[in-house]
């Protein structure tokens, strides 16, 4: 069984989009994996499919009815069973390498991507909303967040990429920031590679890119490279 991403959105004409090219995209044509959106407006309030209305309490924007999205999510799990329900959301955990190596260990996930001001809280806890954040700062909705899961994900589903042990030497997964990548030309721009790259000496070449990626990691993540000691220590 392919693993399986499930998206509620207002807005499904944004789908696959990126998600349709590449080896993402591939991976879903050969049945890797397979998306399902659906249009969270169809659960809407009245005539107009109404799906928001004004905060409670007063301010400015508009949020999402509990009733509405409780629907959609219902209607959803039907056929995304055991697949962890998930809201993108600016204050939720940071999405990281664990939880996304996490994630495509399931069946697959469940993503509801939210608009205006937010989701109405009693939706998030009645339908055990896991809140994931990409990052510490704010979107216009969720959809861009759910591409990025979904392809982060993706690619480290067996059989999507074309080297098996390449994620191993990717950012986060030993804890630290890459090492730095160098291909032909020799010389560009005044800068050539580094000679102990092209010296056919393997050793010296694991030892120079993990002194690099500590480097790197050390100047430009410090917070990294503080739990890195920790876990070495």
């Amino acid at each position: 069984m392919s693993w399986r991403a499930t998206v509620l959105t207002l807005f499904p004409e944004m789908f696959p989009g990126p998600l349709g090219v590449s080896l993402i995209g591939k991976a879903r044509s050969s049945g890797i994996w397979s998306l399902d959106v659906r249009d969270i407006r169809e659960h809407g309030i009245g005539k107009r499919r109404s799906v928001d209305d004004k905060p409670a309490g007063g301010g400015p924007g508009m949020v999402m009815r509990a009733d509405v999205a409780a629907a959609a999510v219902a209607a959803a799990r039907q056929s995304a069973e055991g697949c962890p329900a998930v809201y993108l959301s600016p204050r939720g955990v940071p999405l990281t390498q664990s939880k996304v190596r996490a994630l495509g260990s399931g069946p697959g996930v469940m993503l509801l991507c939210g608009r205006f001001e937010g989701l109405d809280q009693r939706a998030i806890e009645a339908g055990g909303l896991e809140e994931i954040s990409l990052g510490d700062f704010v979107l216009a909705g969720g959809e861009v967040a759910a591409m990025a899961l979904i392809e982060a994900t993706v690619r480290l589903l067996p059989g999507v990429l074309g080297a098996e042990a390449s994620p191993a030497e990717e950012s986060f997964e030993a804890g630290l920031l890459e090492y730095p990548q160098y291909t032909r030309p020799q010389t560009f721009e005044g800068l050539d590679i580094p000679p102990v790259l092209v010296s056919g000496n393997h050793g010296e070449v694991a030892r120079w890119r993990k002194e690099q990626a500590e480097i790197l990691t050390r100047t430009r993540r410090p917070d990294l490279w503080s739990l890195y000691e920790r876990q070495q220590g």
